[in-house]
């Protein structure tokens, strides 16, 4: 029985690494790819490495009011608004690079993917639409 459930925490553990190793690299790659579409924006790089300054900024560089970010401190509210801004900023965002709606459902879907295409791809910022 003992050699059993030293196995299974193993088995956990060496999971737990799998994901936090997937994790991470995923992490690296979206702060890139911000890095580089604020760089494309015309804000500073360094911006993307900042919690909720990098927030500010993307709110800004989509045309969004900052203060929207207080909607995260509010209990309940906060996880609808989360989905909600993160729908908002894509649909924002991809028209700021001029790309189509289909753009727009990959940043929402399959975002770091797509923020990478943004940041290392030849897509230029071309502002906010009127």
């Amino acid at each position: 029985m003992e050699s059993y459930h030293s196995f299974t925490y193993t088995a956990l553990g060496a999971a737990l690494g799998v994901y936090m190793a997937i994790a991470t690299v995923i992490g690296i790659l979206s702060i890139i790819a911000m890095w580089k579409i604020f760089t494309k924006a015309g804000k500073p790089g360094w911006a993307s490495i900042i919690p909720i300054y990098n927030i500010i900024v993307l709110f800004q560089l989509v045309g969004l009011t900052p203060w929207l970010l207080l909607l995260y401190f509010i209990p309940i509210i906060n996880v609808i608004a989360a989905i909600v801004l993160m729908i908002m900023v894509s649909i924002r965002l991809a028209k700021a690079f001029g790309k189509s709606s289909g753009f727009t459902v990959g940043l929402i879907f399959l975002n770091t993917i797509f923020i990478l295409i943004l940041g290392l791809g030849d897509s230029k910022y071309v502002g906010i639409p009127e």
